[in-house]
């Protein structure tokens, strides 16, 4: 960096202050009580305003440039126009110290020794607040929020824009310069220095940033880069230094003859700065940045901000920045080496790892010395000094190890690697000599002489060729070895060989770019800066102060080789980037010019399979030598689609059957045979059926049928024919085919079946004797009488008959004849899961009273099948068991679930009130429901009917419980009403509600825990199917050796043989009884005791009734009801209680009615309305 005087002037008194306009075309001077305007490009007064009456001391233009402001040791503040027009003035107590307008709004900060005030154009006056010290300089925040105030008595005052204070640093040194950094996006930034010689940054909440900055002088100005890169401060011992935004200390810009009050850099160029000092002398400085930065393959070097190094690989785009926190005065870097010259000493730093993409550094070595050099080189262990004509190589530990001294002065100097520790480096001289020296070597070798001096030069991967500009801008590429020129090109500036490729360099000047590849003609692009580099595609150039990269296209360059047949060097090129269309271009030039790597190389980058494909084909052949070069051709042009071409040379390698094969591929049957009848002898009918081929995918289905039976293919003409429906055609090949011809016959069959021509498929298998078939094929046509026929004539296929017959009735909905074919199928337990499939469906489309029905159905199956199936027996007869309870379960739930879901019933309210109260005796908790069962619908019915009929009690008790279940919302708010309504009634049941035992007389609670059964001797309840109500029926055993038979035949006796006995009705210890009773005794008999009368209270535990012949005697039969069970069951008696009242059994299901309703109810359904037998 350079400073360079541009003008200087001198005044006749001191400059306390200067000012630029925002638009940087004029500067503000003060100079005594005047102000003068002067002109910033050669210092002269353009035009001097009086205002004030004693000494300027400060000045402040506005962010407009509308309004500039002035203040004086005559106490008063002037706000001037941009047209130098004074438009306000107003005083403080004491002489002004500071002004500053706010960058936000035009409200102006002027500062006194003892007070500051607050003005803006929206104020009739001024609002001053009081300090306790005196004011020396202030300053906005970008935004305009907070001024900061630099106080005499050392301290930092930050203040809001009403004038209250928010925070205060102290400092303990008087606090001459504040300033708010102006750069955006670094938040607000406040640069404060002292008398103490030291320099400070700060946040806006008052924390430190970083460490104090030590001065070589009191400061006495300071002022801020417009872009807040850079400070300005002026330093007692007269000199005026340029910082660093961190506050490092990077240069000093000139030295006055007194201490500069005041300075500022131009807002436009940057690099243009104004001083003014004690004894009046005004100046304009040019600074000048020079670029320092280092290139080695993609990673570049360069510094930024004066302080910091930023390494930058050109092909990622990644960047890494090192903090140095000192001026950088030069870069070097070379593989993961990078050497860093700082004042007074240099630091080396490397690669944490070899990878080739990795961005961190570290620090390997620190040199505290002072090397002053014009250029830099870093090796993998050296560091290489250049100053004018001599070289020093020095180690890492600062170690002068060898000097060079060459014949002229180095104008440029370049590492081209090598051995690690022994190193090559190249140099270009004034004088036009070309050197290169090796670290470890302490002789330089000339390897030519130019005789201009050299500008720029650089080296080719394979050191066979160096290129020159020189001083006349003249690019020269030499051979190194002979020492002639290759190529020779005026107007150049700077020079790079490819790094991938021996063969391409680019140069630039004039604003161009040139690429040149071998000996083809120069590819020339715009571009504006220089050539530094040039990797694979991509151009490093430098531009100004920025390295960018271009990306240059290589599609001419290979397509100019391509045109040579260089194939090689056209894959070598496109390895450095084109794209996949010239990929392909490559691929397929040098399969045609028999290249047959390069190609292969450049269909893999395309990964294109077919022509890799066909490539490895070739390449077998070749290792084979079976083959010439005229077939290769043949096959490749082939694969392009240039069939013809290809033909003419398999011709030629005398192979017309590839060129036949390759036609009959392609459909081109005519130019086929032609190949055919002028070659060798081939099969005609595996011609014709390659015909027949072509001519099924054209759709040309019948002619492709003919053809394929004229070349034998008879099964892909019975195909064709039969997915066409061509019927008549089919009967005729089966016709005509022997029976030998199995497969084909079947397929015929086959399609005839899907043609629903059942009486040519019966042709077919006769003609087969395929009687299996034949019973399938009446199965399938659903002609039951012949298949019973053939089932009857051959039983062993009675099976293959009466199953499908089965199925058949049951998609038909017959249900019954469905059961009797499984039956007569001998599929006993298939008829039972078909039957249980029913059920299920029945169950889940809520159709209870079928369901019902089923299991009842099914629990009879399992009878029968426990009673043929003897290892199974009593697995079946516990399904019975559990099918029969689910039977009456469904069969009642299906009332009640009506009752519910339809707006009216038939049914009485103490019916469904008896059904309810059944089915929740028989589920009770604890007892899982069976599917489809809702509990919830149960207790609703329950609880909604025992309110009904005073069964208060039960209703409380249920509606608790209901309470406690997920109820459906449209039943919610009855239930919550009944729950309510029902503790407004007696907490008891209606006594006509309560069941009564017919055996011991007891009547028992509805809730009874132990279910359907007396509480007192556990006697079962017996119940009409009807209405539910408990028949007078007490169940009784036979006797032991009593069969069932036997005790038939007693019942059945004459009345008048047997004594009848009576029942006497008696009341007495407040309980009343019912028994049986005979007139008298007879003579020399005893009365025996009646099995079927117990005492309330008297039992225990649950006994049944047994009785023996004497007893079964005295019955009378119209007293008892027997259900009948098949075996292996046996036969359950009841006597009636009650013989008035008269009941019904059903002789088929076993279930008892009272016989008026039965009857009723047979009337209106036709069958019993349990198991839907009729009834005759």
């Amino acid at each position: 960096m350079k400073s360079i005087p541009c003008w200087s002037e001198k005044t006749g008194g001191c400059i306390y202050a200067i000012c630029l306009n925002p638009d940087g075309s004029e500067l503000l001077v003060t100079s005594g009580s005047k102000i003068n305007i002067v002109n910033v490009t050669d210092g002269s007064v353009i035009k001097s305003l009086k205002g004030h009456k004693d000494t300027v001391l400060c000045l402040c233009y506005s962010r407009d440039g509308k309004r500039f402001a002035s203040g004086g040791a005559d106490r008063a503040v002037i706000i001037w126009t941009s047209a130098y027009e004074g438009i306000l003035k107003y005083t403080h107590g004491d002489s002004i110290q500071a002004l500053s307008y706010n960058p936000q709004t035009h409200q102006l900060a002027s500062c006194a020794m003892s007070d500051f005030g607050l003005w803006s154009p929206e104020q009739k006056s001024v609002s001053k607040h009081k300090l306790s010290s005196r004011v020396t300089s202030c300053g906005w925040t970008n935004d305009g929020q907070f001024l900061a105030l630099g106080l005499y008595g050392g301290a930092v005052s930050v203040r809001t824009k009403s004038g209250d204070e928010r925070l205060r640093v102290e400092r303990g040194e008087p606090v001459w310069c504040v300033a708010w950094s102006p750069a955006k996006g670094d938040g607000d930034v406040l640069a404060v220095a002292d008398w103490g010689k030291k320099l400070s940054m700060y946040q806006l909440n008052g924390k430190q940033i970083g460490k104090d900055v030590v001065l070589l002088g009191d400061p006495t100005c300071l002022s801020w880069f417009p872009n807040g890169q850079f400070l300005l401060i002026g330093s007692s011992d007269k000199k005026l230094y340029l910082h660093s935004k961190e506050g490092v200390r990077l240069q000093e810009i000139q030295s006055l003859p007194g201490w500069p009050w005041s300075a500022v850099a131009h807002c436009n160029s940057q690099t243009l700065v104004y001083s003014a000092c004690q004894e009046g002398s005004l100046s304009s400085h040019q600074l000048t940045f020079s670029v320092v930065h280092g290139l080695y393959k993609e990673r570049y070097a360069y510094r930024d901000n004066m302080t910091d190094v930023v390494v930058q690989h050109l092909i990622t785009d990644q960047k890494i920045k090192i903090k140095c926190r000192e001026l950088v005065q030069k870069l070097a870097i070379y593989r993961g080496r990078l050497a860093v010259q700082l004042p007074g000493r240099l630091v080396v730093y490397e690669l944490y790892t070899d990878d080739a993409n990795d961005m961190s550094y570290r620090v390997k070595e620190r040199i505290n010395q002072s090397m002053e050099c014009n250029l830099l080189v870093v090796a993998s262990h050296h560091l290489v000094l250049c100053q004018e004509r001599r070289l020093q190589c020095v180690s890492f530990l600062g170690i002068k190890e060898r000097e060079w001294t060459v014949e002229s002065t180095i104008r440029y100097v370049k590492a081209i690697g090598g051995p690690v520790g022994r190193e090559g480096i190249l140099l270009g001289l004034k004088s036009g000599s070309v050197l290169k020296i090796f670290v470890d070597n302490p002789f330089p070798v000339q390897i030519l002489k130019h005789n201009v001096g050299v500008r720029c030069l650089d080296m080719s991967p394979s050191r066979k060729q160096v290129a020159i500009v020189d001083e006349q801008s003249t690019l020269y590429v030499y051979d190194i070895a002979t020492g002639k020129v290759a190529f020779q090109e005026a107007n150049a500036t700077s020079v790079a060989f490819n790094t991938h490729n021996e063969d391409m360099l680019c140069y630039s000047g004039g604003g161009v770019l040139n690429i040149k590849a071998g000996n083809f003609p120069v590819h020339k692009q715009k571009l504006h800066g220089f050539v530094v580099g040039f990797s694979g595609s991509k151009i490093f150039c430098l531009q100004l102060f920025s390295m960018s990269c271009v990306d240059v296209p290589q599609g001419e360059a290979m397509h100019q080789y391509l045109e040579e047949g260089n194939f090689a060097k056209a894959y070598r090129i496109a390895c450095l980037g084109v794209t996949d269309s010239d990929w392909r271009g490559l691929a397929l030039q040098s399969l045609e010019g028999m290249d047959l790597e390069v190609a292969k190389k450049a269909f893999i980058r395309v990964r294109d399979l077919r022509y890799l494909e066909l490539i490895y084909g070739l390449e077998e052949k070749v290792k084979r030598g079976d083959t010439s070069n005229e077939q290769l051709l043949g096959d490749i042009l082939s694969n392009q689609g240039r069939f013809h071409e290809a033909a003419k040379y398999y011709k030629k390698a005398g192979r017309g059957n590839v060129a036949m094969a390759m036609y009959t591929d392609l459909k081109m049957f005519e130019l086929a045979k032609e190949f055919m009848g002028s070659g060798d002898v081939i099969d005609k009918k595996q011609l014709l059926a390659k015909q027949a081929d072509w001519a099924k995918s054209t759709k040309s289905l019948k002619s492709a049928a003919e053809m394929y039976l004229s070349a034998g293919e008879t099964l892909k003409a019975i195909d064709i024919i039969g997915e066409n429906g061509w019927t008549d055609m089919l009967v005729d090949v089966a016709r005509r085919l022997d029976k030998a011809e199995r497969e084909a016959l079947l397929l015929c069959a086959k399609y005839l079946t899907r043609a629903q021509e059942y009486g040519f498929v019966a042709e077919v298998y006769t003609k087969l004797g395929e009687t299996r078939l034949l019973v399938e094929l009446q199965v399938l046509a659903e002609n039951w009488e012949d298949a019973f026929q053939m089932a009857g004539k051959f039983p062993e296929y009675r099976d293959a008959v009466y199953l499908p017959y089965a199925r058949w009735l049951a998609e038909s909905d017959k249900f019954e004849e469905a059961q009797a074919a499984f039956h007569k199928a001998g599929k006993q337990q298939e008829a039972v899961r078909f039957l249980e499939t029913l059920t299920l469906n029945a169950v889940q489309e809520c159709r209870y009273n079928d369901a019902g029905y089923y299991y009842w159905k099914l629990s009879i199956q399992c009878l029968d099948l426990a009673a043929s199936l003897e290892d199974l027996r009593f697995a079946m007869l516990d399904k019975f068991t559990l099918y029969q309870r689910y039977a009456s379960i469904y069969y009642s739930f299906h009332t009640l679930y009506r009752s519910i879901e339809e707006p009216f019933t038939s049914e009485s309210p103490e019916t469904l009130f008896n059904i309810a109260h059944y089915l929740h005796q028989e589920l009770l908790d604890g007892v899982d429901p069976p599917q489809g069962i809702s509990r919830v619908y149960l207790l609703y019915a329950l609880s909604k009917h025992a309110k009904n009929l005073g069964a208060y009690k039960l209703a409380r008790a249920v509606y608790e419980r209901l309470q406690k279940l997920r109820v459906p919302l449209r039943l919610q708010d009855l239930v919550d009403l009944g729950s309510v309504t029902v503790r407004s009634k007696p907490f008891q049941d209606h006594e006509d509600l309560l069941p009564m035992c017919y055996r011991c007389s007891t009547t028992n609670p509805l809730v009874n825990p132990a279910g359907n059964l007396c509480i007192n001797c556990g006697q079962p309840f017996v119940y009409s199917y009807s209405s539910y109500e408990i028949l007078p029926l007490v169940e009784f055993k036979l006797g032991e050796g009593i069969s069932d038979e036997t005790a038939l035949n007693l019942l059945e006796l004459e009345p008048n043989s047997v004594e009848t006995a009576q029942w006497k009705e008696s009341q007495t210890e407040g309980y009343e009884s019912l028994t049986l009773d005979a007139p008298s005794a007879p003579v020399g008999l005893t009365q025996e005791v009646d099995p079927f009368r117990l005492p309330p209270g008297s039992v225990d535990s649950f006994s049944p009734v047994v009785v023996g012949t004497s007893t079964l005697r005295k019955l009378s039969r119209s007293e008892v009801l027997v259900r009948r069970w098949p075996f292996p069951l046996r036969y359950q008696f009841y006597r009636s209680a009650l013989p008035d009242i008269p009941i019904t059994l059903c002789s088929s299901c076993n279930m008892m009615f009272i016989t008026d309703d039965y009857e009723l109810l047979t009337l209106q359904k036709g069958h019993c309305p349990f198991c839907r037998v009729p009834v005759v």
